[in-house]
């Protein structure tokens, strides 16, 4: 009888064996999903903390901090160099750092904030250019300066760079050529660095924002679909272009770019805010003698509705007259209606 129990107890030994191994693979599986569930929760969430614009700074503290921390007094100019630098440095040490080169999750995955970073951007280069070209120089035969050069190229460094060299290294770079400019800017034993608030150079820089405000407003206003004609050669019956063009497009906003324009935008609009603050002080004089103050401060009025916060966990895209909102209708009437009041500020300072 001991024969057939042994035998009896290795054959259950047995069954259970393998009923063990072939549930083995079930269990890997599982565990394997709950990790992965586990995984795309955490990525969830630091996306979700990552998805957050940085708030609007108060220029005259940041001009405060950034001259303190290098000694130097606070002279014409400083304001808008030391506003420059504060948005370079917030777009480089925001929530979750500069998102555009990311090429692992969850910074990989998104997309509003590497295209508010773009919209930011763009206004950071083209300062730095006007800086460079105008505000700096006397006139045209005048010597660039040497610290703007070195910024204007880094900021112009591409923008999603991931290594050798990494965007973040390139742009803190150009953090350091401003920095040295405005502790030159600052020191009156010095005379090599100037920052010159004149009429015609805030013009230039004007033009420029008017040009940027003016394709965003158009392509925000694509978000429904519009029938353009083709104006490029009105007003000019000599003008010729490369080549023909239809006499009417239907232009629309393809819909998986309809939040990527939407939060170039507000990257935009941010940026100006914080510039039109700073120039709003260094060109005080400037903006006070040509009874212009008023128009300047009404720019700035214009664009901060489109810091508004975005209740929507989507960018809506309705009917211009339909049920659903539009959000990008709204954000292209503040644009327009601030961009129509800079081209009124330009002409006033050119012509009164």
């Amino acid at each position: 009888m001991s024969g057939i129990d042994d035998l009896k107890e290795k054959v259950e030994t047995q069954v259970s064996d393998s009923l063990e191994i072939s549930s083995l693979p079930g269990t890997i599986v599982r565990s394997v999903l709950a990790a992965g569930g586990v995984l795309l929760l955490v990525i969830g969430a630091v996306g979700f903390f990552w998805n957050s614009e940085p708030e609007i700074f108060d220029v005259a503290a940041a001009t405060e901090a950034q001259t303190s921390q290098i000694q130097a007094a606070r002279v014409t100019g400083s304001t808008t160099v030391a506003t420059m630098i504060t948005m370079a440095d917030t777009l480089l040490h925001k929530r979750g750092g500069y998102l555009h080169n990311d090429i692992m999750p969850p910074g990989s995955l998104m997309d509003n904030m590497p295209n508010w970073e773009f919209g930011v951007l763009v206004q950071m280069r083209d300062m730095a250019r006007t800086l460079r070209n105008n505000l700096s120089r006397s006139q045209s035969q005048s010597t660039e300066d040497a610290d703007l050069v070195a910024a204007e190229g880094q900021f112009y460094f591409d923008n999603d760079s991931w290594m050798l060299p990494e965007t973040e290294a390139e742009y803190q770079a150009g953090i350091r050529a401003l920095q040295r400019y405005l502790a030159r800017l600052g020191d009156t034993r010095q005379q090599d660095a100037q920052f010159y608030a004149r009429a015609d150079n805030l013009r230039i820089w004007l033009s420029e924002v008017e040009t940027r405000l003016g394709s965003l407003s158009q392509r925000l206003s694509a978000s429904v679909g519009k029938r353009q004609l083709d104006v490029s050669l009105a007003g000019d019956a000599a003008a010729t272009q490369s080549t023909l063009a239809q006499p009417e497009q239907q232009v629309k906003t393809p819909w998986t770019e309809l939040d990527d324009v939407f939060y170039e935008a507000r990257g935009t609009t941010w940026a100006l805010i914080h510039l039109l603050r700073a120039i709003e002080t260094d060109f005080h004089d400037v903006l006070q003698k040509k009874n212009a103050l008023v128009s300047m401060q009404q720019i700035i009025r214009e664009l901060e509705p489109t810091q508004d916060t975005v209740w929507s966990p989507v960018i809506l895209n309705g009917d211009g007259l339909g049920i659903l909102a539009n959000h990008s209708l709204v954000m292209g009437s503040h644009i327009s209606r601030a961009n129509a009041a800079i081209i009124d500020l330009r002409r006033l300072l050119e012509d009164g």
